[in-house]
């Protein structure tokens, strides 16, 4: 299936990238209410995320998001302790999953390693919850970019880029700390309606210009990512790159 090329939007500075992406966030879960679909969100952390999230907790109040009716994944997580502040879902709780009162049985958060052993088994149950809860696909996944060009937590190189028939997987050795941690694949990237990258900061622009130069060229998308991972993740329906000034600097 052929899907849509991206669009790259650039906007002055962090703050404006964060509060036109939290607005064009609710009206897509608006959207997909009105047309009686209910929203699976996969969130990403990071600084830019953080101040996505503190600016969908300041709109989605008046929004008229029906807050009971999304359901919220992460692309990734850190496999530590659950109450840890390196965990992606500790951050967007405080910010907005908690203010805007999001059910908990919404909200499905990888286990931590106080509740599985291994991070197998948590990639493991979360793959489960998500053939059982998930809606086939989701309605927005939204990624960040390391300086490396990794997504999630598929890093250039790394195993977890040639995982097939998986969902979701386990990461060891992460060359960013902490070193375990639990990610999506590509296989559950693909399921996406729209993909959102959100990136900040000029130390990020060589890495946005690798990963959208490469996706124009020609050539084996598999070799492509063992460099790159980012390249060729693509929205059934859109893909945007939500750049500030200076990430889009080397364009």
């Amino acid at each position: 299936m052929t899907r849509p090329e991206p669009r790259v939007e650039v906007h002055p500075d962090a703050d404006t990238l964060a509060t036109t992406v939290a607005g064009a966030l609710l009206e897509r879960l608006v959207e997909a209410q009105a047309a009686g679909r209910e929203p699976n969100l996969g969130l990403t952390g990071g600084t830019i995320a953080e101040a996505i999230h503190r600016e969908v907790a300041r709109l989605g109040p008046a929004s008229g998001v029906d807050w009971s009716r999304v359901v919220i994944w992460w692309g990734d997580e850190r496999f530590v302790e659950a109450g840890s502040p390196e965990r992606n879902a500790a951050q967007a709780r405080a910010a907005f999953i908690d203010p805007l009162g999001i059910p908990r049985h919404r909200v499905h958060e990888v286990a931590s390693s106080g509740e599985c052993p291994t991070a197998e088994e948590a990639a493991d149950i979360y793959s489960a919850a998500i053939r059982e809860h998930g809606a086939g696909e989701f309605e927005v996944l939204m990624f960040g970019l390391g300086p490396d060009g990794h997504l999630a937590s598929l890093f250039p190189g790394h195993a977890g880029l040639r995982a097939t028939d998986r969902i979701a997987i386990a990461v060891h050795d992460s060359p960013k700390p902490p070193p375990e941690r639990v990610s999506l694949t590509y296989e559950a990237f693909d399921r996406s309606r729209a993909v959102w990258f959100l990136v900040s900061g000029e130390g990020k622009a060589d890495a946005v210009a690798r990963t959208l130069g490469a996706d124009a060229t020609d050539g084996d998308l598999a070799t492509r990512r063992e460099t790159t991972p980012a390249v060729g993740v693509h929205g059934v329906q859109e893909t945007v790159w939500f750049l500030d000034r200076a990430a889009a600097s080397r364009l």
